[in-house]
């Protein structure tokens, strides 16, 4: 009853006194806090400092002075490491070895021959380099010059006429040539063994046997010329390789034979060669005289130019 008579007034939460807030702490109690903190870390961390061994400590040491194991170091590294480099494809000239590869002989030596010309010292090197040709590769290359006069007469007609003589002129001239800068090549005193010389005065004869012969008399001067020459330079040989051993290069291989068969073949033209031979032969041309070689040239100069070919 009493209490319906005096009820109590209603407060709204506004009007209550303020609740009680937990006060902030002072900067004081907070930096002592960090001290006690920092302490208890420093004394954890010194008790497991106590249980590892100084190798361990110093490896831990090592690795966290060391850049390369930087977290931040090995991010970028390995960022860096997936990057995939792109392959580019681009033009590019041959090295020389694979262009000379493409070359053909004939535009081989055209090249040689332009370099040249335009740098004239070359050609000491070229010679310097090059290979000296042999009897048989000379004769090889002058065989060549004369297939090719061969294929170039015209089919049909007379083969000794005019005609034919103009058609196959400039093959006939390049073959002349050959024989005529071959020739001096093997004669003393550029060539100093006797066989050598020999041996290519006995091919070039035979290619000039083989030489074309023509109704005009007129066009016959070019064989005429080259059996004078070829007999020339016979004699020059016959003369050097008689000064060495009495003769005997000449003895070996039966030459004073060759050459009395060249001078059959030739109609006679070739006779002062032979008469050189039997005067360098000692006891003139015996045929069942013992034969030696393997001789020389004396280092003499004989002058012969083929040029007239």
């Amino acid at each position: 009853m009493s209490t319906l008579l005096n009820p109590q007034p209603f407060v709204f939460p506004s009007q209550h006194t303020p609740q009680h807030m937990p006060s902030r702490p002072s900067p004081a109690k907070m930096a002592g806090r960090k001290r006690k903190a920092a302490d208890t870390d420093g004394d954890s961390a010194m008790g497991r400092d106590r249980s590892r061994s100084p190798e361990e400590n110093d490896a831990d040491e090592q690795m966290n002075a060391s850049p390369a194991h930087s977290p931040s170091l090995e991010s970028r590294i390995l960022i860096k490491g997936t990057k995939r480099q792109r392959n580019t494809v681009t033009g590019r000239p041959l090295p020389l070895n694979r262009v000379l590869e493409t070359v053909d002989s004939s535009a081989l030596k055209s090249i040689l021959r332009e370099l040249c010309n335009r740098h004239p010292q070359l050609e000491s090197e070229i010679f310097s380099i090059a290979p000296r040709p042999s009897p048989a590769s000379a004769i090889t290359i002058l065989n060549n010059y004369e297939s090719n006069l061969r294929a170039a007469f015209p089919y049909g007609g007379n083969p000794e006429g005019d005609y034919s003589y103009y058609r196959v002129k400039a093959a006939l001239i390049e073959l002349l040539d050959g024989l005529s800068d071959y020739t001096p090549h093997f004669l003393p005193p550029n060539e100093t063994h006797a066989a050598n010389s020999l041996a290519f005065l006995d091919g070039a004869t035979e290619i000039i046997h083989r030489l074309p012969n023509w109704s005009t008399p007129m066009h016959n001067h070019h064989k005429q010329t080259a059996y004078e020459e070829i007999t020339k330079a016979w004699v020059l040989v016959i003369k050097e390789a008689s000064k060495r051993g009495a003769g005997i290069t000449l003895q070996h291989g039966s030459w004073d034979t060759k050459l009395s068969r060249h001078n059959e073949q030739s109609g006679g033209r070739m006779g002062t060669a032979v008469m050189e031979m039997k005067n360098s032969l000692p006891g003139g041309t015996d045929m069942n005289r013992p034969r030696f070689g393997g001789v020389g040239f004396p280092m003499q100069t004989g002058g012969l130019s083929l040029r007239s070919w």
